[in-house]
């Protein structure tokens, strides 16, 4: 049991030669403690949620929260024993059996495919978490390009998400109000337009980084342009270094649980207290400043004009 100390007894406890001193250490905690009490969560009974890998690790984790809170939760992955596992497991927890898409993001024509099938198959679309993605040494440490030709972590990483979420956007829109969130990470690395591709110098450390600060040049552009649809768009970095095998293949031991980081994401998706905000990144659940490349117009420009002509996907 939390108790509450009353501003009148907090002054005849302390002097008040102190009391500045006590209050600039104790205020932050109190902001803190004040603000989760307040948050809370919209209700996900019905609600129709698109998680983008989903059959694994934060991703797997969310899926069976908005399961549990009522969600119609998609899944997606490639592996169809696991998604066949995780459709199992959120069946005897919630009675009901989610609907699974299998599609490799590494080709933009599954990619098309996929969203496509969602389109069919669902009435409405409330929230779509773009989370799919593969680490800095994901399918080895090398260099590799995509189905289409294309560096392959910008590809699975970024291309992919943002053609899903246009493509799904005549959807989400319907079904305002709808959230969308792009799980990206604090480890960032600017683009050289120069070479976008990395052929040279390259590294998976500075494709995934790029690839990540790619999603949230995306996700700042994206908010403007939904502006008044009532569908806003946040980027986050869930947590450091969690459990999941993603981090295990980079060889980091991890230092977080995929609890924090599916907490942190559940929180755009379903908290109350950031409806209505778009175009943020956060740390966690704090907002953050991403690097400064994310806030340079004339760049994020440069990438959506990229982006569209290698999706061939045409600009609004």
């Amino acid at each position: 049991m939390v108790g509450v100390i009353s501003d009148a007894v907090l002054v005849r406890m302390v002097p008040w030669h102190a009391m500045a001193k006590f209050t600039r250490r104790i205020y932050p905690w109190w902001l803190r403690w004040a603000s989760d009490r307040k948050a809370s969560s919209m209700n996900m009974a019905g609600k129709t949620v698109l998680i983008t890998g989903s059959t694994d690790g934060v991703g797997r984790y969310v899926a069976l929260k908005l399961a549990a809170a009522g969600a119609r939760v998609l899944i997606h992955g490639r592996d169809t024993q696991r998604a066949q596992t995780l459709a199992d497991e959120i069946k005897r927890a919630s009675g009901r059996e989610p609907m699974f898409y299998q599609a490799d993001l590494s080709s933009l024509a599954e990619v098309r495919e996929f969203a496509q099938l969602v389109l069919d198959d669902q009435e409405r679309l409330d929230v779509f978490v773009s989370n799919a993605g593969i680490g800095s040494q994901n399918e080895g440490p090398a260099r590799q390009t995509s189905k289409d030709g294309y560096e392959l972590r910008f590809a699975v990483n970024y291309l992919a998400g943002f053609l899903l979420a246009h493509l799904l956007l005549p959807r989400l829109k319907a079904s305002a109000p709808a959230r969308i969130v792009n799980v990206a990470s604090v480890g960032q690395h600017p683009i050289d337009f120069d070479d976008v591709m990395i052929t040279k110098n390259y590294s998976g450390g500075r494709a995934y980084a790029q690839s990540k600060l790619s999603q949230i040049m995306f996700t700042i552009d994206l908010a403007a342009e939904l502006e008044g649809t009532g569908v806003t768009v946040n980027a986050l970095h869930p947590a450091t270094y969690m459990n999941t095998t993603m981090v295990r293949a980079s060889g980091v031991t991890p230092i977080s649980t995929v609890e924090q980081g599916g907490d942190a994401i559940l929180r755009l998706i379903q908290g109350e207290d950031v409806a209505g905000q778009s175009g943020l990144f956060f740390d966690g659940k704090r907002k953050a400043r991403a690097h400064a490349q994310a806030y340079d117009a004339e760049a994020r420009q440069r990438l959506r004009t990229l982006s569209f002509a290698l999706t061939g996907l045409r600009a609004s």
